[in-house]
């Protein structure tokens, strides 16, 4: 847990991150991170084979690659502060931040201009909360 100015710091630095790198690399990072079940999960894909062909370069879905930019940027955020198994137990529980909502189901279902802001503010009292 470190002080509020480098956690927004490293809030802008995943935010950055999320936007501008390549989708393989980012898609190779969050895997390593949470796996791809939940990466694929979050994708909204049944078939984890479509993570290996998008770490090969292969093109994503519809909105798989916004969905999965975000949660590299939620992702990256928390694992900032938290061990990979915190930041799969954060995205996978029933977190009170969310209205007891599961952070994995929004990421996938939800429209990402509306449950986003929610998300963000979620990882922010969290990692404040520690």
């Amino acid at each position: 847990p470190g002080s509020l100015q480098s956690n927004a710091t490293g809030s802008l630095l995943a935010s950055s991150e999320a936007t501008s790198a390549p989708f393989p690399k980012l898609v190779r990072e969050l895997v390593a991170v949470i796996g791809k079940k939940l990466t694929a999960n979050i994708a909204g894909v049944k078939d984890v084979r479509a993570i290996d062909r998008w770490m090969d370069e292969g093109a994503p879905y519809k909105s798989a690659e916004e969905r999965l930019r975000f949660a590299f940027r939620v992702v990256k955020t928390l694992e900032n502060h938290e061990h990979g198994s915190v930041v799969q137990s954060w995205l996978t529980g029933l977190n009170p931040e969310l209205n007891d909502r599961v952070p994995i189901r929004l990421l996938r279902e939800g429209d990402l201009e509306i449950v986003g802001p929610e998300i963000l503010g979620a990882v922010r009292a969290f990692v404040a909360g520690g």
